[in-house]
């Protein structure tokens, strides 16, 4: 005849649950894993961040061009601020408040910025720029906000992209190529 063993005994314990071995074994199977997952994390972010700037620009693009036809007189704004005031009478602006709540504004891992210089004999524009602050062109970059991102952007009135290593905004001119970096197609 058998006997059954009582619950707390020793053989119990034994059949039910996990090991200090097994739990050893999957917390360094999933270490390293993540080791091997974790580089290529940080390429996707990388490479999703420079499409979101290439983006951005683009967008500045198209709404500089807006701005020139429509509001400006054919000059363009200054600024990302100029651009996200709508015209007067109209509730959109000509970029989305997002991109058009300040001079600098940091998006994916980028620090976007447009300047023009100033012309004395631009109108005023409908949107409440005043008279000789409009450009003639404009430039607009790109530049990573974290110093590991090696990948810079930067556009103008030409309306194409450029790419470089360094800052291609600090050598980008308004109306050309820039004396660095590589056209994007």
């Amino acid at each position: 005849m058998h006997i059954p063993e009582p619950k707390g005994s020793s053989r119990a314990a034994r059949t039910a649950g996990f090991a200090l071995v097994d739990l050893l074994f999957v917390v360094g199977l999933i270490s390293v894993l993540s080791l091997i997952a974790l580089p290529r994390m940080l390429l996707a972010r990388q490479s999703a961040g420079a499409a979101s700037a290439i983006g951005s620009l683009r967008t500045i693009n198209s709404s500089q061009l807006t701005f020139a036809l429509t509001c400006g007189g054919g000059f363009y704004a200054p600024n990302l601020t100029t651009l996200g005031r709508p015209p007067v009478g109209s509730p959109e602006a000509f970029i989305a408040p997002s991109l058009g709540s300040a001079d600098a504004v940091t998006r994916s891992g980028y620090i976007i910025r447009v300047e023009a210089t100033p012309f004395a004999g631009a109108p005023g524009s409908c949107n409440g720029l005043a008279m000789g602050q409009a450009g003639q062109a404009f430039r607009a970059g790109a530049d990573p906000s974290e110093p590991q991102n090696q990948r810079f952007f930067a556009t103008n009135a030409n309306g194409q992209i450029f790419e470089h290593n360094a800052s291609v905004f600090a050598a980008m001119p308004e109306v050309g190529e820039p004396p660095i970096g590589h056209l994007i197609r």
